[in-house]
This record gives C-alpha cells, structure tokens and sequence, in this order.
C-alpha cells in the first residue's frame, strides 16, 4: 500500500458510514497475509559471489 494514500483527508459522517468504517478496519486485521520463512544467505565479497555463481551454474546445468 503506498504511503500517500495513508495521508489523504477523508471524513465520514454519520452512524451507519461509522460502522462500516470500523467494521471495514476490523476484517482487514483478520485478513493479514501468512508470513512464509525464507532459507537465504547474504553473500558478502566478490570471491564469496564467485563461488556462489559456480554452485548455481553447476546446479543448472544438470536441469
């Protein structure tokens, strides 16, 4: 979600438009997406990167 659309002015009025508002508010808390764990490692250094590029290549090549 872009950070601008958080800045926007908006007013609502009115008890029905109220409580779609909070009911809108509460189904997006229930709604949140399920974080997936990522395996990853930071490469850091060019002989690291070589190496790294070697295992990928090699992996690759046997598709």
């Amino acid at each position: 979600m872009a950070t601008s659309s958080i800045t926007k002015n908006f007013v609502i009025s009115g008890k029905e438009q109220v409580e779609m508002f909070i009911n809108a508010i509460e189904e997006s808390a229930k709604n949140r997406p399920v974080r997936t764990p990522v395996a990853a490692r930071q490469i850091k250094g060019e002989e690291e990167l070589r190496k790294f590029m070697k295992e990928w290549e090699k992996a690759n090549a046997e598709q």
